[in-house]
């Protein structure tokens, strides 16, 4: 601890007169940097419309209540095309994000120097992109519809799920490992018999986390024509109809709590 010599006095003090200049320094430099970046961020604000904010936010909020009921028989099926494209992209993206882990993982993937930084591109690379904009890519190439968001998801999920995967099977038991090689198995045996069933537990707790996180983005993909209740929304947002959108998004609301609930108990379940 720095002390301070007064005579025959030795006061302590919590920093050096170099780190407690160091420090205003530090915050200095930290307030001009705010100080910047809200120039930056404000330089073409229009101040009116932000003083008006309060008000068209409450005449907003009058338009969209209460919510048009009968407008429910139009969303049945949307929220339906919704469900699928969180399950089906999330099976997509399991399918394809298992074998990733797998070359990913130091003590599993055939070649370090090879396999191994490519799986880590393929995980980093889907993780980078936002599941509405690898939709909008699809959108433009294989055309509008549920499929672009199915492939949206699947694509997305393969770096959540491959990462945390891959971060699971490098911390097996080897002791476990080392045990069912010495009975003379093979690379796929010992995958099977002493990874797996250390694995399999988090894997499943993994793949439920990523449905329920699917559930939600799958819900805007519509916004950019990849199916779903988003369509319904985008459409009506588009004619002001705003007690519809109210009515969907307290669809969606119900369908995230729902999908929480099962992601939850699925979870309590295998842990």
């Amino acid at each position: 601890m720095p002390t301070v010599d007064r005579g025959d006095t030795r006061i302590w003090t919590r920093r050096t007169s170099r780190e407690e200049w160091l420090r205003w320094a530090l915050l200095f430099a930290t307030v001009a940097l705010f100080v910047w970046c809200w120039q930056v961020m404000t330089e073409t604000t229009i101040w009116a419309f932000v003083w008006d904010a309060p008000v068209q936010a409450v005449d907003i909020g009058d338009r969209m209540w209460p919510p048009r009921w009968s407008y429910i028989e139009r969303l049945w099926w949307p929220l339906w095309d919704t469900l699928n494209i969180a399950t089906l992209g999330t099976l997509l993206g399991i399918v394809l994000a298992v074998p990733t882990a797998f070359m990913a993982a130091r003590n599993t993937t055939p070649s370090a120097w090879l396999v191994r930084p490519v799986a880590l591109f393929i995980i980093v690379a889907s993780r980078s992109i936002n599941s509405l904009i690898w939709a909008l890519l699809l959108v433009a190439i294989i055309g509008p519809g549920v499929l672009a968001g199915i492939i949206a998801i699947g694509l997305r999920s393969i770096g959540f799920i491959g990462k945390l995967l891959y971060e699971a099977i490098e911390e097996v038991d080897e002791s476990q490992v080392e045990a069912v090689r010495a009975t003379g198995a093979s690379p796929a045996q010992i995958v099977d018999y002493a990874i797996v069933p250390q694995i399999l537990p988090a894997f499943v707790g993994i793949s439920v986390f990523r449905w329920d996180i699917n559930i939600r983005e799958s819900t805007i993909l519509g916004l950019v024509g990849a199916g779903g209740i988003g369509l319904q929304l985008q459409a009506s947002l588009n004619v002001l109809a705003w007690p519809q959108v109210t009515l969907i998004l307290l669809c969606i609301l119900v369908t995230v709590i729902v999908s929480e609930w099962v992601s939850a108990q699925v979870r309590a379940a295998v842990s």
